[in-house]
This record gives structure tokens, C-alpha cells and sequence, in this order.
């Protein structure tokens, strides 16, 4: 297999985009051809001889789809809590384990490595070829995302505020400005950094951590430096029921309210999660006006529903938010990095919450995984196949059982055979997966190093937790050792 081909050859079936609307159509018996990273070319299959010396991807029996964006993840340190987050909720807190999981288990700098190799593997194999890595930076991070062959957006946080506790009922905030400032310092360091790597696959985004944990002053400056580099713009919010109430009793109003109020709602503006607006059913404040602050202000949501389903919560709902001309892209926030599984979830609780099928269809969420993300991230050449587009390319096996009978089959992907059926990747012209391996990443080796890290992360919980209970403690097993 050539790892740059000219053409992906006799296509039996591709998502292309429709001419100059937004919006995906299928296309049969196609030929895409590339050059210097981008699809210059779409015709119908044969219409263009194939020449002997042409190094040509062989494209039948596959479906071609335009690489997936992820707009917030958290790669280097979720893999870490791979066995210990998926039933850990905390009663007291809405059943959300966020702040509690937090301040008790901290995954060390090898293990972020390592997490990260994983994370990055993973998402491959699920079809990403854009993505926003939201971390605390940490030596190697930079070079570890470039290794992949993926796009990246370095999101490197910072906050002024710690989250702790005290009891299971009240979490408190440890606020140290000037530690703060330094890691806003740091993390500009590091966005430049990104920005300039010899790779060309590195960008950068301004990410003030969370909106409960971040300064007035802090934030101020965040968005002042996004405006002066032009980079975008994240945060956390609407992510706990602890956080909305904090704010309300700090500000008297919610945080969307107070983000619009501190001019931090702008076009360039990617709200993390976002789920608990004033007129969510855990909320129900008394104004109704957060959504449509986020829609006037052109702000776009990341809308991640598996951390959130596991706790219990959903957004109310997707379909809602896109009615009102909010653009929705969708992230995978915890592992598994999995955005085709994040579109069969924001289907089914979209539907769940409306208790109307028709509020999210498979077109719809894969509009979401693609052009709502590039939108985003303020990038029109990502996110569709078409020419001139950037050449990131999934190729899917249509032979493979559960995309068969493949009479639709973008639903037989995101209902049925997901990452499984997922065989090639190419991010700007290059193969970075071959059959269904990533090309420049070693998961495997990754996986020892990880399994240590995350072993003396959970003995090291007793010198964090308020309560200097053990990792086992906090998250027992799901079932007991006899």
C-alpha cells in the first residue's frame, strides 16, 4: 500500500459533500483523486484511466467517508481511569464522580504518555483525523500527538482554582492566582510550540479549565489573548449540577448567563458539554434564556453524552439546541475515544429526552461528527469530501458482517459496525491506519506502562483524597474477589 496514493480508485459507495450546501449526500461509484494533502478531484469510477506507475488506493468493497473530528477529549489521562470511572458517582454531588475522582486519583506524567499513545490509537481506529486535546501539558505531549500522523488542536488548561472536599456534600474551591497565571504562561508557551511544529498537523486553542474555576481576571485575559492570536476559544461549562449552583451563589445567575455577561461568548467559542442550561429538568431556573445567549452569540457546543450518560444526565437535547441554530460538534471526552459510538449515544438520548425519534437522525449526528466540528474549529476544508477539501479519508469495509446488508450504509456504521469496520485512515494525503493498525503508533507497548502508572495512581489516592481512603475504596471492583 502506497502511504501517499494519488487516487482511492472504484469507490462503491462515499459521503461527499453537496455541492456548496452543508450538508453530506452519498455518491455511487466514484474515484477520488489527491494531491499535496487534498482531494483535487471526484469523478465517476473508470472515467479516468489509470496509469501504470500510479501509486493508487484500491477502493472496492469499501465506504469512503470524510475523517471525523473530535473538538473535546481528554486522551492523556482517561485511558488512566479505564476499570475505575464507569460506575463512580457520588450521591451528594447529582451522581457525578468529576470532582471527587479529581481530587483523589492523579495519573503521573509516564502514564500520560502512555495514555495518550492508547487514546490516539484508538480514535484512529475509529475514523478521527481531527482532534482537541484538552490536558495539562507535560513533556513529550507535543511530540506524542505529531508521532500520530492526526491533526491536533494543543489545548493546553489552565485554572486558578483546585477542586477539593470536605464531606461527600460539599466540595470546595483552593483558589491560588498566582499559580494560575503561571500555568496561563505556560500554556501560551506551549500553544506557540504547537503552532509551529515542523510536522504542519499541530494547532492550538486558549482553554481557561473551567468556568467555576477560573478567575474573572483569568478569564479576562484568556479571551483577550484568543482575540489578539485568533485562536479559538474553550471552556468546561454546564457540566455538574455542583457547578451551576456554585455559580448562581457567587453571581446570581447561571454560568452561561455569566460567560455572556463577561463577553466570553463569541463565534469562536467552543462550550464544553454544555448540558445544564437554566431550563435543564436538574436545574429549572427561573429565567429560559441560555439558549438562546449561546445561539445569538454564534457559539458552538462540544457535546460528549457518554460521561454524562453514565452518571445518569443528558442534554435536553441535541435536537433542541440544532433547531435554534446552535452548531454542535461532538467530542469523546473520556475513553473509549470512540466518536462513532458518541453519535449512536447523542442519537438514542436525544430521542430519549424529546421522546421524538426525529430529533437526531444518523445524518444529522454525522453532520455533527464532521461539519459541526470543522465549524467549529473555524476550518472549512475539513469534514467533507469534496475537492479543494483537505485529504483525511476513512475507508470502511462494506464486507465486514455487521455492515451487511449494506443498502444504508452510514447507519450500518454508527448503529451496528462502528470502529470494527474502520480498515483505512489517511490525514492529509498520508495512510496513518492500514488495515485497521495504526502506521506510526505502538498501543501495546503503551499498555504496560500504563497498567503501572494506573497502579500507583490508585495506591497514591490516600496522600490526595479528603478522606485518605484507597483507590479501591473510592472505586471498588464491579465484582468481589473470593
Amino acid at each position: 500500500m502506497s502511504t501517499r496514493p494519488s487516487s482511492i480508485r472504484n469507490l462503491p459507495w462515499a459521503v461527499v459533500k453537496d455541492g456548496a450546501a452543508r450538508r453530506h449526500v452519498y455518491r455511487r461509484n466514484i474515484d477520488l483523486f489527491l494531491k499535496d494533502g487534498r482531494i483535487v478531484e471526484i469523478t465517476p469510477a473508470g472515467a479516468r484511466k489509470q496509469e501504470a506507475n500510479e501509486p493508487a488506493l484500491d477502493g472496492s468493497g469499501l465506504l469512503a467517508l470524510p475523517g471525523l473530528v473530535n473538538i473535546h477529549s481528554h486522551p492523556t489521562t482517561e485511558p488512566g481511569y479505564r476499570g475505575v470511572r464507569e460506575d463512580h458517582g457520588v450521591p451528594e454531588q447529582q451522581m457525578t464522580g468529576l470532582i471527587e475522582r479529581l481530587q483523589a486519583f492523579r495519573l503521573g506524567d509516564d502514564g500520560r504518555e502512555a495514555a495518550a499513545t492508547m487514546s490516539y490509537s484508538e480514535m484512529l481506529r475509529a475514523g478521527t483525523t481531527t482532534a482537541c486535546d484538552v490536558t495539562v501539558p507535560f513533556d513529550g505531549w507535543l511530540e506524542t500527538m505529531a508521532r500520530s500522523g492526526m491533526r491536533f488542536y494543543a489545548s493546553p488548561t489552565f485554572a486558578s482554582a483546585r477542586w477539593g472536599m470536605s464531606a461527600p456534600q460539599t466540595v470546595t474551591w483552593k483558589w491560588d492566582e498566582a499559580a494560575g497565571l503561571a500555568a496561563f504562561d505556560k500554556a501560551q508557551a506551549v500553544m506557540a510550540d504547537a503552532e509551529t511544529h515542523n510536522s504542519r498537523r499541530l494547532d492550538a486553542m486558549v482553554f481557561p479549565a473551567q468556568i467555576d474555576t477560573v478567575s474573572p481576571e483569568l478569564f479576562a485575559l484568556a479571551r483577550t489573548h484568543a482575540d489578539d492570536t485568533g485562536r479559538r476559544f474553550s471552556t468546561h461549562i454546564g457540566q455538574s449540577v455542583v457547578e451551576v449552583r456554585e455559580m448562581i451563589r457567587r453571581h446570581n445567575m447561571t454560568p452561561i448567563q455569566w460567560a455572556h455577561a463577561r463577553g466570553l461568548l463569541k463565534d469562536d467559542t467552543i462550550l464544553a458539554h454544555c448540558i445544564l442550561l437554566d431550563d435543564h429538568p436538574q436545574i429549572n431556573w427561573h429565567t429560559r434564556k441560555d439558549l438562546d445567549l449561546i445561539a445569538d452569540a454564534g457559539a458552538s457546543v462540544a457535546h460528549c453524552p457518554q460521561p454524562f450518560a453514565r452518571y445518569g444526565l443528558a442534554m435536553d437535547h441535541i435536537g433542541r439546541y440544532r433547531t435554534r441554530g446552535v452548531n454542535v460538534g461532538l467530542g469523546t471526552d473520556c475513553a473509549p475515544h470512540n466518536l462513532i459510538e458518541e453519535m449512536r449515544l447523542a442519537i438514542v438520548a436525544g430521542r430519549l429526552m424529546s421522546a421524538n425519534i426525529a430529533s437526531l437522525d444518523t445524518g444529522g449526528a454525522f453532520e455533527a461528527a464532521t461539519l459541526g466540528g470543522a465549524a467549529a474549529l473555524g476550518r472549512d476544508d475539513l469534514g467533507a469530501l469534496a475537492p479543494g477539501m483537505a485529504a483525511d479519508i476513512v475507508l470502511v469495509d462494506l464486507a465486514h458482517p455487521l455492515m451487511q446488508p449494506a443498502r444504508d450504509p452510514l447507519r450500518s456504521f454508527v448503529f451496528h459496525a462502528a470502529d470494527r469496520a474502520v480498515q483505512t485512515v489517511l490525514v492529509d494525503g498520508e495512510v496513518v491506519l492500514a488495515n485497521a493498525t495504526p502506521v506510526h503508533l505502538d498501543p501495546t507497548a503503551a499498555m504496560e506502562r500504563l497498567a503501572e502508572a494506573q497502579a500507583r495512581m490508585i495506591k497514591d489516592t490516600v496522600k490526595h483524597d479528603y478522606r485518605n481512603r484507597p483507590g479501591d475504596e473510592i472505586s471498588p471492583l464491579s465484582l468481589p474477589v473470593h
